[in-house]
């Protein structure tokens, strides 16, 4: 058996592929096509709804949600305002149903593969992986990290079995077991401190004295229960007949080996990224960004960018940011396909 992949999940919401439906057809003429069905590409769908154009929106995975549905949907959100804490699940959730007033076709298990922006017609044509062709009078890519892959484990443990997971789908599934949990950044120190008071016991295990995560959620961990080894790598899996008992820890400095009692190990190691075919349409990246001026425009003629995918001098990526560059993009993409539109058209809640 090999570690959890990215796997589908039954608890958020799931939309019908436009292939489904009997009364659509292979290709597909909007207004707007939304690259990625993360939170920040769902906000654009709402806008583009809300600026009167039709819009379809492409994703790879097969929901909507993007790395929070398929990663950290238990994960508590702290950052998006009017939200003091809000789960993973619960925002995707608000999001779909917000989109949904825009009716918006998506293409989901797709990869967008091609795109060529041709400004004399005013359209750009994406061709996906399946053989379908989207032609959009404006494109606003909402990728994310691109598609991500776990990091490489460690060699020195066998890491392997149904106890290894990368991400924390149900905390429920952990519920009365020891675990572990290994690695120093913000998604190692979100799960310890959710498995507080679910998990019989929490140990977080760092190769390196400092950590990567963010200081408020680092002192709460700290302050609390979970034991934390750090300056240590997890050196053998110890296993029994009824499956994985325990972890053998070697501290870096001294060479000696403390032995933590688990029977699940959540590997928080991070994930490598890859814009994939996004990196072949001519488009200006910056370490595997996408470089935006600050209307959000691309090097290529109707072609936008939002959400964590850009690059532009002190961008901050944050959930919060990436909608503020959604409503932007839609807004400069509306004029790009209609010059006559007005850049801003009032408040949602004007009317």
């Amino acid at each position: 058996m090999t570690p959890r992949s990215l796997a589908r999940l039954d608890h958020v919401p799931v939309a019908r592929r436009a292939d489904e439906e009997e009364t659509v057809n292979k290709d597909h003429e909007v207004d707007l096509l939304v690259i990625g069905a993360g939170p920040v590409g769902l906000f654009a769908a709402y806008y583009a709804g809300f600026r009167g154009l039709s819009v379809a929106v492409v994703d790879s995975l097969p929901e909507l949600g993007g790395q929070i549905t398929a990663m950290y949907p238990e994960k508590e959100i702290l950052d998006v305002a009017g939200f003091p804490s809000v789960k993973g699940k619960e925002l995707v959730a608000g999001l779909v149903a917000q989109a949904a007033t825009a009716n918006p076709t998506y293409l989901l298990e797709r990869t967008a593969q091609t795109l060529h922006s041709d400004e004399a017609s005013g359209t750009v044509t994406v061709g996906l992986d399946d053989g379908t062709t989207v032609v959009a009078r404006a494109v606003i890519i909402t990728a994310g990290i691109g598609k991500f892959t776990p990091r490489p484990l460690p060699a020195a443990a066998d890491w392997v079995g149904d106890e290894i997971a990368f991400f924390v789908p149900s905390l429920m599934e952990y519920a009365g077991k020891d675990v572990l949990v290994v690695g120093g950044g913000d998604s190692a120190f979100d799960w310890a401190l959710a498995l507080h008071g679910i998990a019989s016991s929490v140990t977080l295990v760092h190769r390196r004295d400092a950590f990567r995560a963010h200081q408020a959620t680092v002192d709460k961990v700290m302050a609390g229960e979970t034991q934390v080894i750090t300056s240590a790598n997890v050196a053998r899996l110890v296993r029994g007949r009824s499956g994985l008992e325990a972890v053998e820890i070697e501290h870096v400095k001294t060479g000696e080996v403390t032995t933590v009692k688990a029977q699940a190990v959540v590997a928080a190691l991070g994930f490598v990224a890859d814009l994939g075919p996004i990196q072949e349409w001519g488009l200006e990246v910056h370490k595997r960004h996408i470089v935006v001026d600050s209307s959000t425009r691309t090097s290529l003629p109707r072609v936008f960018a939002a959400g964590d995918v850009t690059d532009y001098p002190g961008k901050v990526r944050l959930i919060a940011v990436g909608f503020g560059e959604a409503a932007t993009a839609v807004n400069n993409a509306a004029v790009a396909i209609n010059p006559d539109a007005h850049l801003f058209p009032g408040h949602s809640s004007e009317g």
